[in-house]
């Protein structure tokens, strides 16, 4: 069985690539498992940010401690001129931090500056895609060569496109026109925007595709981004294939899975009898003891325009597959990790079975020994770039032969 990746190897560990990005996934930066997740996630493409985060992690006993260390360490690599490390350092932060600080959004803005000047992405690549009150933020690549045909990519809860980037450049590189894009409750359109998550995506997916005259395209979704391209796909036919990345089955029940189970049952049974009030003064109890809980609430509310914790519960019952997808009719790619720390594995084989229609379902678990065990393959971004690249390429070759 393959061992962890821990400091004590990760001079050797970061010396091995796949398809440039640096492989490893460390379990051992913080003891806490959700905050030792961020730290691997905005490590993915620098590589040489773990001793940094190593040292300051003692520091990290919250919330609140960890953008404050972040910040720190993003100051520090940007006044040394390391620009991209100064820019996952900061959204690191900008992640964690609550919505009345201050710093939160000048470092959204300029980790989105940073994230575009490394990337290459100039004013002709990026569009406003008029969509309800506001407008939609999307990218474009698209190769000198002609195209292999065109992807469409979104990330899942409160996330922001531009850490996509290396996704999109990667497809764009092979050959393929890519649109990255946020939707409602997502980066831009929900902080400048205010337009609130929706489990009806198959509208901005389609404000997109109707944006730039789109048809037989290839649709990612990352993180609850996976559950949102199910969705879209059941209802936009224009999409041929569609990405799960990750089988987020029950947004609720993976909300519910990081809290104690005699806590989550408590919540379900309150959810069941209408008790909102009770949900409610419970969470503000919470929230006074953890500042993480705060945080989780706060974002939660924010993200889906809910007035109340409760409200807020209710809104990610919405967020499911199982009653879309028997109508997806498209061929399906679903990734997943063995060893996620949300989203239960159970929802990798539900999502399997689920799928009664598709024209073909290809189901990928990745595992410890290739280092993409964690959600969304953090820990090895290159396996997982590799295996959607050349799903893509077989279903089109198998496309053009029944032709």
């Amino acid at each position: 069985m393959a061992t962890s990746v821990t400091l004590a190897n990760h001079r050797a560990a970061t010396q091995r690539r796949f398809e440039g990005f640096p492989v490893g996934y460390y379990d051992d930066l913080h003891p806490d498992f959700r905050l030792n997740y961020e730290m691997n996630r905005f490590s993915t493409v620098e590589a040489d940010m773990f001793e940094e985060m190593r040292s300051v992690s003692p520091r990290i006993h919250d919330i609140r401690d960890y953008a404050n260390e972040f910040f720190a360490l993003g100051e520090t690599a940007l006044a040394h001129g390391e620009r991209l490390k100064g820019a996952y350092y900061l959204r690191g932060a900008e992640f964690c931090m609550f919505g009345d600080d201050p710093r939160k959004q000048p470092a959204r803005l300029r980790f989105v500056e940073l994230m575009r000047e490394h990337f290459g992405y100039g004013d002709a690549t990026h569009f406003n895609i008029p969509y309800e009150s506001s407008a939609l933020s999307a990218y474009r690549l698209s190769p000198p060569a002609p195209s292999k045909g065109t992807v469409v990519v979104f990330g899942g809860f409160d996330s922001y496109i531009e850490e996509w980037f290396p996704m999109q450049r990667y497809l764009a590189s092979a050959g393929y026109d890519v649109v990255g894009f946020e939707g409602p409750g997502q980066g831009s359109p929900l902080e400048d925007g205010h337009l609130h998550l929706t489990h009806e995506w198959h509208k901005p997916v389609g404000a997109v595709l109707d944006y730039f005259n789109l048809d037989n395209v290839t649709l990612i979704g990352i993180s609850l981004g996976g559950c949102l391209a199910l969705r879209a796909a059941a209802f936009e036919p224009r999409v041929h294939r569609v990405v799960a990345n990750d089988t987020d089955t029950d947004h609720l029940e993976v909300m519910l899975g990081l809290v104690k189970p005699s806590v989550r049952a408590a919540l379900l049974s309150l959810l069941k009898l209408g008790a909102d009030n009770v949900i409610d003064k419970l969470f503000e109890r919470a929230a006074k003891e953890s500042a993480s809980t705060d945080f989780g609430v706060q974002q939660g509310m924010l993200v889906t325009g809910s007035k109340t914790p409760s409200g807020y519960l209710k809104q990610m019952h919405l967020y499911r597959t199982d009653d879309v997808s028997p109508l997806v009719e498209q061929d399906v790619l679903l990734l997943g990790g063995t060893e996620e720390f949300c989203i239960p594995l159970h929802m990798f084989y539900d999502q399997i079975s689920m799928l009664t229609h598709a024209r073909s379902v290809t189901a990928r678990l990745f595992t410890r020994q290739e280092q993409g065990q964690q959600h969304c393959q953090i820990g090895n971004l290159g396996l997982q770039f590799r295996v959607i690249k050349d799903w893509i390429e077989i279903m089109q070759e198998q496309e053009e032969a029944v032709r």
